[in-house]
C-alpha cells in the first residue's frame, strides 16, 4: 500500500486532496510542513501532498522548503475548497460569537465573518479547530473547515459554503525522494524548476530571452531571498511543455549559460481543471 503524509489533522483540505489522489492509500498526517518533507527523504517510498497556492490568497509560503529538500514534483492537483462553519449539533448562525480557523480559512470567508459580527482566532490549521471545537462543546464558538472535518468530529454544518468566492481552488502539489516522471507525448506538461543567476547587471532580463525566443511560455516565476541574505536571491519556475521538447531544452541551455545554480524539480502532467480555469 502506498503512504501519503500530509500537514493538519485529518479532515484537512490537504486530507481531501490526498483522498482524491489516492482513496486506497495509507494517508497520515505530520504536525508541520518540515516534518513532511523530512518524512519524504527519510521514507523513500513515500509520497507527500503539499499546499502550494490559492487562487484567491496566492502563495501558501511553502518556496523555502522546496529550495531547501529539493524534493521530486510528481504531480499538481487543484482542490475546490469549500469551507463551512462547524458547530454543535443544533447551533445557529445567530449563536456563534467567536470562530476558529487557519488564517488562509478566516481571510476566504472573512465577508461571511464580518456580516455577522463574528470574532475570529487564527489557529494551525482548519481540520485541528474543528477538532478543538469538537471538545469544547460550546455553542456559541465555532470552526471554518470542510464538510469532512464535520464527519470526523461529529459536529454540524450551521453554514455551508461560507466562502467569499465559491470555485475557490488550492494547487497541491504531489512529491517526494525518488526521481520520476513521464514520457514525453502528446499531452499536456508542466516543467518546474529553480536556479540561482550569477551576479551581474540584467541577468534576469538576459536569462530569460531564450524563453520568449522559443516560444515557451513561463506560468510562474517566484523569486525567493538566499539564506541570510536580501541581494542573493534563487527563482521557483513553471513553464509549459515537456523538458524532453527541443524548444524547452533550448530555452532551458540559455537559461543555464547565466546560471550559478540550476535544478530541474519535476516534470509533470498539467492538471485538466487548467483548461477550465
Amino acid at each position: 500500500m502506498s503512504r501519503i503524509y500530509f500537514q493538519g489533522a485529518f479532515g484537512a483540505y490537504s486530507h481531501l486532496a490526498a483522498l482524491s489522489i489516492d482513496k486506497n492509500a495509507e494517508i497520515l498526517p505530520c504536525k508541520t510542513f518540515d516534518d513532511c518533507f523530512n518524512k519524504a527523504i527519510s521514507e523513500p517510498d513515500c509520497k507527500i501532498i503539499i499546499p502550494e497556492s490559492n487562487r484567491i490568497t496566492g502563495n501558501i509560503g511553502i518556496e523555502y522548503l522546496i529550495f531547501k529538500y529539493r524534493l521530486n514534483i510528481y504531480k499538481e492537483h487543484f482542490q475546490k475548497i469549500a469551507h463551512n462553519l462547524l458547530g454543535q449539533k443544533g447551533a445557529k448562525v445567530s449563536d456563534i460569537k467567536e470562530v476558529y480557523s487557519h488564517a488562509q480559512g478566516l481571510s476566504q470567508c472573512s465577508e461571511f465573518i464580518k456580516k455577522n459580527n463574528i470574532s475570529e482566532h487564527i489557529r494551525a490549521d482548519t481540520a485541528g479547530s474543528a477538532e478543538m471545537i469538537s471538545k469544547v462543546k460550546d455553542i456559541k464558538k465555532a470552526a471554518i473547515a470542510s464538510s469532512l472535518s464535520a464527519e470526523i468530529y461529529g459536529l454540524e454544518i450551521i453554514k455551508k459554503n461560507i466562502e467569499n468566492e465559491h470555485g475557490n481552488l488550492t494547487r497541491f502539489l504531489v512529491m517526494g525522494r525518488d526521481i520520476s516522471q513521464p514520457k514525453y507525448s502528446n499531452k499536456k506538461y508542466i516543467t518546474s524548476f529553480l536556479f540561482k543567476l550569477k551576479s551581474k547587471p540584467a541577468a534576469l532580463y538576459q536569462s530569460l530571452g531564450g524563453f520568449a525566443i522559443n516560444g515557451v511560455n513561463l506560468t510562474k516565476l517566484q523569486s525567493y531571498p538566499e539564506k541570510n541574505t536580501f541581494d542573493s536571491f534563487f527563482f521557483l519556475c513553471d513553464l509549459d511543455g515537456h523538458i524532453e521538447d527541443q524548444k524547452v531544452q533550448k530555452s532551458l541551455e540559455e537559461l543555464g549559460l547565466h546560471c550559478e545554480d540550476f535544478h530541474v524539480l519535476g516534470v509533470f502532467e498539467a492538471d485538466k481543471l487548467r483548461e477550465k480555469k
